[in-house]
């Protein structure tokens, strides 16, 4: 009588728990519902009134054969258009946007294009062997002209961060006609080279902190010796969490993967609910069978390009081995370019655009919009 008396209060006990999981999680699963109508803010006046000429809007058109997804936000339609290629590649980043409020469109009528294959470009349409560098710099190319087109401007600017680089430099170089100038954060050089400093760069310091778990994990992958393009990613989670933790990640004060990347993608209502898997579907099973990786580390676009016919622009943080600074300023030393200046964030990482964003503002505004150089770091 004793166990089945203890047999129904252990059975009781579970369906306790399992009621209280099913409500914790139908209880998240509305919150996030809540939290995804799926668009984007629009701009409002002091009144709270809907900014005149001002736009805020998500839509989809066919590029490069597929649909293809893009956030367009400006305060005004008067404003010069700016492209905006995230990095990754495919690996949409508007929600940081969202998060931190740079102000871009306090100056460009802005088109947050989202990369086929990643975010609201995530569609069965596209195929595996469309995932390369070419076609992605067709696609930019693509999506120039039609906001050329939809704004009425012979030319736009284009700004890239980190493994969007390659392409939006890839596109100006093949047709400089459609640019007033080229705005590079976190310039790809050598991305193979750039991943071995890091490497060493977080051993030398593990083992000045006495981490030796830290040091375990990264040994792990022998990416100073290794010839394999895929183990000098050595497993994105260990790459990251190493990166974050030392200051030399996505931003130098950001040391929580899963609290600053993972829960602002969930947090940002210009998505659905279904574009928000969508971007973790992508990532996770979708984009590590392409290879775009492998194609990234093959990549050298110091020895590809060496000429820009238009104005070119480096931002880089000081803390940045994410993709390494100075990789990237010695490339803009010999890159020919009508006009170029490099500049350093003393206090970001990766992202300057969200670590420094008043600094970022400055330079567009005094510098970039003007066509000159005189906020650039003086050699």
């Amino acid at each position: 009588m004793k166990y089945k008396s203890l047999q129904k209060k252990v059975l009781k006990m579970l369906l306790i728990l399992v009621s209280i999981m099913i409500s914790l999680l139908v209880t998240l699963f509305i919150f996030l519902l809540i939290q995804s109508p799926g668009k984007p803010n629009p701009f409002l006046d002091k009144s709270g009134k809907l900014l005149e000429n001002s736009l805020s809007e998500k839509i989809f058109i066919d590029i490069g054969g597929v649909k293809q997804g893009m956030f367009i936000m400006t305060k005004s339609l008067d404003n010069p258009v700016l492209l905006y290629v995230h990095g990754g590649p495919a690996f949409p980043n508007y929600f940081l946007i969202d998060k931190y409020k740079p102000g871009l469109e306090d100056y460009f009528t802005v088109c947050y294009w989202e990369q086929r294959g990643g975010g609201l470009s995530f569609t069965p349409e596209v195929s595996l062997e469309s995932m390369n560098f070419n076609q992605f710099t067709t696609d930019a190319i693509e999506v120039t002209n039609y906001l050329r087109k939809r704004f009425k401007k012979e030319k736009i600017y284009i700004l890239a961060h980190s493994g969007g680089t390659p392409i939006a430099l890839r596109a100006v170089h093949k047709a400089p006609e459609l640019y007033h100038a080229y705005i590079a954060m976190a310039q790809n050089t050598n991305q193979k080279e750039s991943e071995k400093i890091a490497y060493k760069y977080m051993l030398d310091k593990y083992s000045e902190n006495g981490n030796s778990k830290a040091i375990n994990n990264l040994i792990k992958y022998d990416v100073l010796n290794s010839d394999n393009d895929i183990a000098l990613y050595y497993k994105s989670l260990i790459r990251d969490k190493s990166m974050h933790e030392l200051g030399i990640g996505t931003m130098h004060q950001m040391n929580s993967i899963f609290w600053d990347i993972f829960v602002p993608v969930w947090m940002c209502k210009a998505y659905t609910l279904k574009e928000k898997i969508n971007i973790w579907k992508s990532k996770f099973s979708f984009l590590p069978k392409t290879s775009l990786i492998n194609e990234l580390f093959s990549t050298d676009l110091t020895t590809e390009i060496n000429k820009i016919e238009i104005p070119v622009y480096f931002v880089s943080g000081k803390y940045d081995l994410t993709v390494n600074i100075d990789l990237s300023k010695a490339y803009l030393k010999q890159l020919q370019a009508p006009q170029k200046g490099f500049y350093t964030f003393s206090k970001s990482a990766h992202s300057p655009l969200y670590e420094e964003s008043e600094k970022f503002k400055e330079i567009l505004e005094n510098d970039i919009l003007k066509g000159c150089t005189n906020l650039s770091d003086k050699e």
